[in-house]
């Protein structure tokens, strides 16, 4: 049972602290602030998050009124912020750059989940530095069991779809290196130039595409955080 008592002080952080500080909450509010809006795109985002806890914590937020649902013709929900929810955004992007800047690399890249960098790469991936037709790119990651080795990313017509099951297209890249590399790069901890130059990254297939895969990957937001040694 999760223990949820309150604070018991007047003080407007603490008021804030209780809404805000429960588990997965500010991850939760992370993802709504990156732009999902469904209840299975937020479940990737936090795919260690049980979904019985996923609703649990919507509802809390609706609650307190930052995140507002509304039932579309479809019967899907969509969960957006409210003008509170929104007015979290310096905060919640604060706390990213924060430790970004001071958090030491090795702690960042200790809890390695493919899903969910594949999931970010995706959201961030520039599709108007891309190929004006579907291209079809394969992150191979050979060190990991092997339903979790290979995923594809299916660019056409501005549209990204994630597969981690082959989509049956010709590839048009194909990115192998590991999980902590690709992770590195995305964080803005290293780059693809770097990594390929070590041998640590093996990229096959268009050369255009292979050249340009720093400026079209979509780094994370953070990863232009100057680092800084606490």
């Amino acid at each position: 049972m999760e223990e949820r008592g309150g604070y018991g002080q007047f003080c407007p952080v603490s008021m804030a602290s209780e809404i805000l500080c429960s588990r997965w909450t500010p991850l939760v509010v992370r993802e709504l602030l990156c732009g999902s809006t469904r209840f299975n795109d937020l479940r990737r985002g936090v795919p260690k998050m049980s979904p019985t806890l996923l609703s649990k914590r919507l509802k809390e937020l609706q609650q307190a009124g930052i995140v507002t649902a509304s039932r579309k013709p479809n019967g899907l929900v969509d969960y957006r912020l409210s003008e509170a929810g929104e007015e979290l955004r310096p905060l919640i992007m604060g706390l990213g750059a924060w430790a970004q800047r001071w958090m030491e690399s090795r702690l960042s890249l200790k809890n390695l989940d493919p899903s969910l960098l594949m999931w970010d790469m995706r959201r961030g991936l520039d599709v108007k530095l891309m190929p004006n037709r579907r291209c079809t790119i394969q992150f191979l990651y050979p060190e990991l069991p092997p339903s979790r080795q290979r995923w594809w990313l299916v660019v056409d017509g501005g549209a990204i779809d994630l597969c981690n099951f082959d989509p049956g297209h010709e590839l048009d890249l194909l990115v192998r290196c590991s999980l902590r590399a690709m992770t590195a790069i995305w964080m803005g901890l290293t780059t693809v130039k770097r990594e390929s130059e070590s041998g640590d990254l093996e990229i096959e297939g268009d050369r255009s595409l292979a050249r340009s895969m720093q400026q079209w990957l979509g780094l994370s937001p953070f990863a232009h955080q100057a680092r800084r040694t606490p």
